[in-house]
């Protein structure tokens, strides 16, 4: 079956059609998925569930993948290979988290507006999702096109944030939701990180915005004046014409790129269904790492 690039809108978001995760991937139709990444920004492949083994394969065609998968690290059992994200609602053996659990209140930092990894000293590149298991109703993902944000914005304010950096943090986003059961191990691993709040997406060499619910401020500003900056910029950046909605089916494979994208997960009833996702995060190999201490200082 020949492959092909079916686009969902003229400019973000597109269907690939004809790929087999189950196979070695031909390299010619790897450079196929990046170019329609470098110009859609987010990709879907419909077909069956397939292996942690096959997912990994597949994503490794791609670049390396994250060393440290699932920031609670503290009395955790994990559910799925350790070179995957457990994106689900899920405990260990398969049984629908309590809604207190720990690990379903960390995750419900996923419904804010966020970049994969941007507070990680290597940050992501693509994020790639498969579904194993999908409510019935409702449990979207959303994903939203900064580079056409930023085309957007006004001169005025491009030239206000052309050079400011941000400081970002795990522990900001959770904070916002009121979760900071956090263990010293968790702090430890995961200090503050800076990002530039503009840069250009290496595959396409368009300017973009990089923001997330991970940032806790902007250096050199006062913290209240950034954390404002930033909330304007993200009601911007996620008005209706610049978001894709995901909505899943089982064997579904969503691809977005974190360098030019933000994303979050759409509510469902979690105390009834299961959502089974499981996350392949390939890492940036194209971007100088930052200063972590230098972040450390200034969070």
């Amino acid at each position: 079956m020949s492959v092909s690039v079916t686009a969902l809108t003229p400019t973000f978001g597109a269907e690939i059609m004809g790929v087999d995760l189950t196979r070695p991937l031909d390299a010619g139709i790897g450079d196929l998925i990046v170019d329609a990444m470098d110009r859609y920004a987010v990709t879907v492949i419909r077909g069956v569930t397939v292996s942690q083994d096959d997912q990994i394969a597949f994503a490794k065609n791609f670049g390396p993948l994250d060393a440290i998968n699932g920031v609670l690290q503290t009395d955790i059992k994990r559910r799925v290979s350790t070179e995957l994200v457990d994106i689900s609602n899920m405990d260990e053996d398969s049984n629908i988290l309590e809604l207190d659990d720990r690990r379903r209140l960390f995750n419900l930092g996923n419904r804010l507006w966020h970049t994969d990894s941007s507070f990680k000293r290597i940050a992501a590149k693509y994020s790639m999702l498969h579904a194993h298991a999908v409510p019935p109703i409702a449990g979207e993902t959303q994903v939203c096109d900064l580079r056409a944000a930023y085309d957007d914005l006004p001169a005025y304010m491009k030239g206000q944030i052309e050079d400011l950096v941000a400081v970002h943090s795990i522990f900001t986003s959770r904070a916002l939701l009121g979760f900071d059961n956090f263990s010293q191990e968790e702090h430890h691993l995961l200090p503050p990180i800076r990002r530039p709040m503009v840069r250009v997406h290496p595959g396409s060499g368009r300017k973009t915005l990089y923001l997330a619910s991970h940032i806790g401020r902007i250096l050199d500003r006062p913290v209240a004046e950034g954390r404002l900056l930033v909330r304007d910029l993200i009601e911007h950046a996620t008005q209706p014409q610049y978001i894709y909605t995901h909505h899943w089916r089982i064997g579904d494979t969503l691809i977005w790129d974190n360098r030019c994208t933000m994303h979050r997960a759409m509510p469902f009833d979690e105390s009834r269904f299961k959502r089974d996702m499981r996350r392949a995060t390939v890492m940036e190999t194209d971007a100088a790492p930052v200063d972590d201490q230098a972040a450390v200082a200034t969070a």
